[in-house]
């Protein structure tokens, strides 16, 4: 599948799961899947109270992640933060209230229907330190060394072109910034056509990565203290009418990929120091052509 289809397959979805959301229902990225803030295993569960009260209703419902980086990234006041694929803004929005009034978050999202509903979430919200920008996360339209940290919420794993995901976020961070995302990670060996149907079960559009494809990519890129950290696993009971339904026996594969579906929260630092850090680090001040 070319880097195209996918990405027009990618705004199709989420394009839909805006609109539903708007309209006041529960978002889905599956089509006629079970997925969906509410019902669905992956997404369900993932924000506190705490975190949601004060949140737009709509900014809750279109949240269609895997995990929860804002909880998990340490921010802290004054930094600047960048959410790639940020959605309906819920952890743009969360991040501008760690960060405070003398910090920015930053949302970047190529989705038309997800960047106007950003928005106006951010309005209901009250909440002016946080800013909605349009373009693709392999393009990212921010300054090099211009950004503390970057967090995503399972959107790295849609990218038909992770490796320059990774050094576009290499290229914003400020040295000594942070990678602190969540995104669907497999581990270990699972048989392709079966990979396939699961990942379309988690994912919707998903490529997602191995755990040692995913270090040795952020390693090649130059970040260093590479972590993933396992934050939910997914049951395939959870999947098992989905894959019936993609004429898979679900028996018959249960214990070849018990345990190596999961989310996973993936943190790495860009070295503090530039010098002699090769090409890769060391940019122009402009977002790559």
């Amino acid at each position: 599948m070319s880097t195209q289809t996918i990405q027009d397959a990618v705004k199709e979805k989420y394009g839909e799961a805006a609109r539903r959301a708007a309209s006041g229902k529960t978002g889905s990225c599956c089509g006629t899947s079970a997925c969906g803030a509410e019902a669905d295993p992956i997404t369900k569960d993932l924000y506190s109270d705490s975190e949601k009260s004060g949140l737009p209703e709509t900014a809750v419902k279109a949240s269609l992640g895997c995990g929860n980086p804002t909880a998990l990234a340490e921010l802290k006041p004054g930094e600047t933060v960048l959410d790639l694929g940020s959605g309906g803004g819920i952890d743009v929005l969360l991040s501008a209230r760690r960060v405070g009034p003398a910090g920015k978050a930053y949302g970047l999202d190529m989705t038309d229907d997800m960047l106007a509903l950003a928005r106006e979430n951010q309005k209901k919200a009250g909440i002016a330190n946080a800013e909605f920008l349009k373009g693709e996360i392999e393009n990212i339209p921010l300054p090099a060394n211009s950004v503390d940290v970057i967090i995503s919420n399972c959107v790295i794993n849609l990218s038909a072109d992770k490796d320059r995901v990774l050094r576009e976020a290499f290229r914003v961070l400020k040295p000594g910034g942070r990678l602190a995302v969540s995104d669907v990670v497999v581990r270990g060996e699972v048989p392709e056509e079966i990979r396939k149907s699961l990942l379309l079960w988690v994912g919707c559009v998903a490529g997602a990565l191995q755990d040692e494809d995913y270090r040795s990519k952020l390693a090649r890129t130059g970040f260093h203290s590479i972590e993933i950290e396992p934050t939910r696993v997914y049951n395939i009971e959870d999947a098992r009418s989905f894959l019936s339904a993609e004429g898979i026996d679900v028996d018959a594969i249960a214990s070849r990929v018990k345990g190596k579906f999961i989310s996973a929260f993936v943190r790495a630092t860009k070295p503090a120091s530039q010098a002699c850090c090769g090409p890769t680090c060391c940019g122009p001040a402009t977002a790559a052509s």
